[in-house]
């Protein structure tokens, strides 16, 4: 499907990667691995015609088509939600608006004119790519997968305008899907969603008809999809055919074969450098120490491959505090009108390891920041513990950097006391070696603020580290390093993230935040993610076995309301539908009195009289007809199409009413 041969990048001076050959087939689920700096954005942006490459060529057919997801997203205005969704389908509703123009068209031209059967025959073409392209259930496409990936029904009316960065990356998602390109691109996906938006992607990426290929630092999420891994390494692509964990097990194996390899070639090479040094000036020997000479020259040389610098830190050592650090006694938080938390009751003890968890939107950053003394609350009382020394890393915090600093002067504006001789020593832990102390703030990689953004918690010693997305823009290594270094620390830990893989050997409790919800679990993260995936087929299954609980526990009113808003979305829904069909049938309406016309007027003898009249009206009667059988199966399709709509909300009506 797609060739991609000896293909080169540099930056300046840089190889990226150099002479990268591989080929990209219909139906793979490819995860591309590697470094923060080794080139795969550059690679996707390459694939996708984004970027030039230095050297190379990316070959593929006429008939594929690439879509791309950057990590940051430009965002849409101006439009609706549903609106700005629709246009995945730009193409499908041009080739609507088409046919409906010549329709119109048709009904204005004389049936007698050669415009007219060209028109027809036109027409009849366009019917028939619309009809193959399911025109009909676009809407309902497009709402399955808004809400796949988070969005609410009340948001479809919603001007984009109105969503965060985060939101606006799940509408180019969205879009990116509805298009179904040949190959999908994404890049780092997860960022941006919650664990129940992950696990929708998950399965709709199994099943998705095309070829795949991830950069993500999830390694669950790339398990759970994909099935070929290229790794991107020392300016190479390696090639493998397995999931990444795979990956990982056999990259392992072959290494500590090729370091047993180089050992033995290693002791062999000196042995025979000993002999040449020892009998260099014999003349007995001179024979013998040119043949090993010569041998030496042509041995190849075995190099052991340097997986690259990572972050080497360890978090220092937690102060003595009381059983419980923090706790919170029916704290409520609202943003205006938004009621965040109401009357939340949570005590984070000593030992404690959690994993904050539950939807985006709930409100798991604005608890995390009242736990940790750094965001004010409406009600209620934060109690801090005995000796608390809280250090929180925000989710933006990367970004809230003064960009007018350089790295060494961010950290020295905090640091106090006999640390600030080893500033240094802790900068060049998290990569930032020599002359890149000084760089600005404001020319640094998302990756680079992040790594610099940890570096500063390290600076006063705590007992409680409150974390919000700390593994955004780390690459898989460093990430193992960050949670090694949390596997070690000895005191209390919080933290926001839904990256799995992560979060399952350093935690042992799981604190739930949905809406109007707040539960502290003893749970492992592996263990409530299959709880909650066996939740979600018991509830498919309830739904498609016509469950009639829906409304079970509402009031009078809250029942009257909730089908007052079915009814709503129903109408919303069914509006284009009817508009359409109106159209079909004042089409067919039109067609039959043409028809009816002209045979009336073939019946006629004294039609015949007009020379080729006969013969053009005979034509122009069958194309009609034709078109007239195209047009009733599709208000046919439409008329399917809106029962079926009628009827999946009527169920819902039904199951609120407890019929």
């Amino acid at each position: 499907m797609i060739s991609v041969e000896k293909l080169s990048v540099d930056l300046g001076v840089k190889t990226l990667f150099e002479n990268v050959s591989f080929l990209i087939r219909p139906h793979d689920r490819i995860g591309l691995i590697g470094a923060n700096g080794s080139g795969k954005t550059t690679l996707l942006r390459v694939l996708v015609g984004d970027r030039e490459p230095s050297r190379g060529a990316v070959r593929k057919a006429n008939y594929v088509s690439v879509g791309y997801l950057p990590q940051e997203g430009v965002p849409v205005l101006g439009r609706t939600l549903l609106d700005e969704g629709m246009t995945a389908f730009d193409d499908v509703l041009a080739l609507q608006a088409r046919v409906e123009q010549a329709m119109h068209d048709l009904s204005t031209t004389d049936a007698a004119s050669p415009e007219h059967a060209e028109q027809m025959e036109v027409l009849g073409e366009l019917q028939h790519r619309l009809e193959e392209s399911d025109v009909y259930r676009i809407q309902s496409k497009v709402e399955k997968v808004l809400m796949g990936l988070g969005f609410g029904t009340r948001d479809l009316e919603r001007s984009t305008s109105e969503f965060s960065g985060g939101w606006q990356m799940r509408i180019a998602l969205a879009k990116l899907l509805l298009r179904s390109p040949s190959l999908l691109m994404l890049d780092e996906p997860t960022n941006h969603l919650d664990s129940e938006s992950i696990a929708w992607l998950e399965d709709y990426l199994r099943s998705y008809d095309g070829a795949v290929m991830i950069v993500s630092h999830d390694t669950v999420f790339l398990d759970r999809i994909t099935s070929r891994t290229l790794a991107l390494e020392r300016d190479e692509i390696e090639d493998y055919a397995g999931s990444f964990s795979a990956y990982v097990e056999f990259a392992s194996a072959r290494r500590e074969q090729l370091e047993r390899e180089w050992k033995n070639q290693q002791a062999a090479v000196k042995r025979t450098e000993r002999f040449i040094e020892r009998f260099r000036y014999k003349a007995t020997k001179a024979r013998q120490v040119q043949s090993r000479v010569k041998q030496l020259a042509k041995v190849e040389r075995i190099e052991l491959d340097n997986d690259g610098e990572e972050i080497a830190f360890r978090f220092p050592d937690a102060l003595p505090s009381g059983k419980v650090l923090v706790s919170l006694h029916d704290v409520s938080k609202s943003y205006g009108d938004l009621r965040v938390l109401q009357k939340v009751n949570v005590a984070i003890e000593r030992g404690d390891r959690i994993a904050v968890l539950g939807p985006n939107g709930a409100g798991k950053s604005t608890l995390i920041r009242i736990l940790a003394g750094v965001e004010s609350y409406d009600e209620g009382e934060r109690i801090p513990g005995h000796e608390l020394t809280p250090s929180y890393y925000a989710q933006h915090q990367a970004d809230e950097l003064s960009p007018e600093l350089d790295v060494l002067g961010v950290i020295d504006a905090v640091a106090q006391g006999e640390i600030r001789k080893r500033l240094r020593t802790i900068l060049g832990s998290f990569l930032f070696h020599g002359d890149d102390v000084f760089k600005p703030v404001a020319v640094l990689s998302g990756g680079e603020k992040s790594r610099l953004a940890l570096a500063r918690m390290l600076l006063r010693p705590a007992n409680l580290l409150v974390m919000d997305e700390p593994t955004n823009h780390l690459d898989i290594r460093s990430k193992a390093v960050l949670q090694d270094a949390l596997g070690a620390y000895e005191g209390t830990t919080v933290i926001v993230s839904h990256d799995r893989g992560f979060l399952e050997p350093i935690v042992n409790r799981i604190l739930e935040v949905t809406p109007g919800r707040i539960r502290l679990l003893h749970d492992s993260v592996s263990h409530y993610f299959k709880r909650r995936e066996d939740e979600r087929k018991a509830e498919a299954e309830g739904r498609r076995a016509g469950s009639s609980s829906a409304g079970a526990g509402l009031t009078e009113k809250e029942r009257r309301r909730r089908i007052a808003e079915i009814r709503q979305e129903k109408s919303r829904e069914l509006a284009p539908h009817r508009r359409r069909l109106e159209s079909i049938e004042a089409g067919i309406e039109s067609l039959e009195h043409e028809i009816g016309s002209l045979e009336h007027s073939l019946a006629d003898p004294a039609f015949y009289q007009a020379g080729d009249g006969g013969r053009s009206a005979g034509y122009d009667l069958k194309a009609k007809r034709a078109l007239l059988e195209t047009t009733m199966a599709e208000w046919e399709s439409l008329g399917k199409e809106i029962a079926w709509i009628e009827e999946r909300f009527d169920k819902q009506i039904r199951e609120v009413e407890g019929l």
